[in-house]
């Protein structure tokens, strides 16, 4: 029996110290494929979330001036429009 439970304490360690070496390895595996894709991204020159943002709101801003622009110069338009009929 005693000899029964031993072999059992030594199965037991084993399974115990192969686990964590297979944690030990999961986790050094895991940061060096952080490293890559980092390191991938980066020398492919993509953009922040924030970065994007910024610009969007810089083109939204632009459209909106844009089209306030369009509305005034059609307003001019007409407005002159208007006094070439009344002059001639």
């Amino acid at each position: 029996m005693t000899q029964s439970n031993r072999m059992f304490d030594d199965l037991s360690r084993l399974m115990t110290n192969a686990v964590g070496v297979a944690q030990g390895a999961r986790d050094e595996a895991e940061t060096a494929l952080k490293g890559w894709v980092d390191r991938w991204l980066a020398d492919r020159d993509f953009v922040t979330r924030e970065e994007f943002e910024a610009v969007r709101e810089m083109a939204i801003k632009a459209r909106t001036e844009n089209a306030e622009l369009r509305a005034m110069i059609e307003e001019l338009r007409a407005g002159k429009t208007a006094d070439d009929t009344t002059v001639g």
